[in-house]
């Protein structure tokens, strides 16, 4: 009934190595960032706005562009592909970055009202949390709820800075020199 590639429940036979979790956590973190600090330049009334034209232009423009890899992806070696191991396609990226751009905008606006409302800011920091401890239960793939819409898969790569090595190769050396 239907073609092995086609089935609904297709799951990749191809095992990639599991990204670990924190390596996502600071990728994301460095799209987050970006994101925000180029919507802050635009005041209050419209930050929200800018904040979802950065985060499209750099997590599905760039992505779309570069091999799908953000700028956070591409400094510490993870990618995005698809289904069938290759770059999503505009739909699956836009999918996948409206989920997470729009949790990422209430998150950004919960750490700007931080200690001043504490309640506020948890529950609007939650369902991004939410959204990515889904990738911890999921064992086989590692796919967060964002991931499992749009179908997609974060691997590790040979391309990119590896920022995380890097620095634990500084700190490492700065204990040596403290140590002599």
């Amino acid at each position: 009934m239907y073609d092995e590639d086609d089935s609904p429940d297709y799951r990749p036979v191809r095992r990639f190595p599991k990204v670990p979790l924190d390596r996502r956590f600071w990728a994301f973190f460095i799209d987050f960032l970006c994101a925000w600090i180029l919507s802050a330049l635009a005041g209050a009334a419209l930050q929200w706005l800018f904040f979802l034209v950065a985060w499209f232009t750099l997590r599905v423009g760039l992505v779309e562009r570069n091999q799908g890899q953000s700028l956070g992806s591409w400094a510490f070696d993870i990618k995005v592909i698809d289904i069938r191991y290759r770059i999503p396609e505009l739909v699956s990226l836009s999918k996948r970055e409206g989920i997470l751009g729009g949790l990422g905008m209430l998150a950004m606006y919960g750490l700007q009202i931080n200690f001043a409302n504490p309640i506020s800011m948890l529950i609007l920091v939650s369902p991004l949390l939410a959204c990515c401890l889904v990738a911890i239960a999921d064992e086989e793939f590692n796919q967060a709820f964002h991931d499992r819409i749009a179908e997609t898969y974060v691997i590790q790569t040979q391309r990119g800075f590896s920022l995380d090595l890097r620095i634990k190769e500084i700190v490492a050396e700065l204990r040596d020199n403290m140590q002599r």
